[in-house]
């Protein structure tokens, strides 16, 4: 491990370490706060980067943890392969394998939303390490999703996946006027847009700008679909999750329904599921307050709370 810095970031008190860490053949960028051998390695997803875990990195360094935020494979400084098939999710296992490997650490629990909850929901269906725990913010088990794809109403919320299929047309337009689309999907989809400010906002649309950027973003879609990587893990199977897992959603998550949520027991041992009402798809950054309140309590062994705080502001505790 090499290359570390520091950077205070838009809306945290906190300084938070930034290192080079080779993993998987990779160098990939990781935001880091706290130290010793417990890992909490946060996955974000599309089109975010490490920043989406600005707000939960305190908190899981205060509890004891070394906690890691990469920018994953073709986002933000980490390295970017530039093939579809570099983007195969069995590539992505492998990365969080490398990641927790490089770590040296004794324990992990993955905390992973979005894209990197897909990684996380795989890689614990594969037993590929050992996983103290498992956090999952909205994003459903694979087998619900699928279920849920056959039905009119999530359908109709999937369009874009199938849009990103095309070659190099949605990045044409995703990238044009400085990559404005995507500080557009942030405030058109979330519910508190006081939490997106231009500062916010400018951290994603920036990283999106760098050369072969939002190819990279793409081809997870491409490589899980035109790629052939979830008929890949479909036919592999869906072993029941014995991980304890705890499930975070917001109720206003405009791509997934609900309903996706519906089953996730049947397919993990020991989940928990919360629900935040009046929540956006971007939970951890929208209502970081409510979040970090159940991240807590579940990750100390406590009674989960069941509904989001009355008003959530970010909490600045340090690293």
């Amino acid at each position: 491990m090499a290359g570390q810095k520091s950077l205070v970031v838009p809306g945290i008190a906190q300084t938070i370490r930034h290192e080079q860490v080779r993993a998987n053949g990779l160098r990939f960028h990781v935001a880091a706060c706290g130290e010793g051998d417990r890992l909490a390695l946060c996955l974000h997803g599309f089109p975010e980067s490490w920043f989406s875990w600005r707000f939960q990195l305190p908190l899981l360094a205060r509890l004891g943890y070394r906690a890691w935020a990469p920018d994953l494979r073709g986002y933000g400084e980490s390295d970017r392969p530039g093939r579809m098939q570099d983007y195969a999710i069995e590539r992505l296992i492998d990365d969080v394998a490398g990641l927790i490997d490089a770590s040296g650490a004794r324990t992990t629990v993955l905390v992973a939303h979005d894209w990197g909850a897909v990684v996380a929901w795989y890689f614990a269906l594969r037993g590929t390490r050992p996983l103290d725990g498992l956090v999952i913010l909205n994003v459903p088990h694979p087998a619900c999703a699928e279920r849920e794809l056959r039905r009119p109403a999530q359908l109709r919320r999937s369009w874009y996946m199938l849009f990103f299929q095309i070659p190099w047309l949605p990045e044409k337009l995703l990238g044009l006027r400085g990559a404005r689309a995507i500080g557009e999907v942030f405030r058109r989809s979330a519910v508190d847009k006081s939490q997106f400010p231009d500062a916010v906002v400018r951290v994603y649309q920036e990283a999106a700008t760098r050369p072969g950027a939002l190819a990279a973003m793409l081809n997870y879609y491409r490589a899980l679909l035109r790629g052939g990587g979830a008929r890949r893990q479909r036919a592999l199977g869906y072993p029941r999750i014995e991980t304890r897992t705890l499930m975070i959603w917001g109720e206003e998550d405009i791509a997934l329904t609900k309903a996706t949520t519906f089953g996730t027991e049947n397919y993990v041992q020991e989940l928990t599921l919360r629900y935040l009402p009046g929540v956006s798809h971007w939970v951890q950054q929208e209502a970081p307050e409510s979040v970090n309140a159940m991240l807590e309590a579940w990750l100390t062994h406590k009674s989960v709370p069941e509904h989001a705080a009355a008003k959530d502001k970010p909490a600045l505790a340090g690293c």
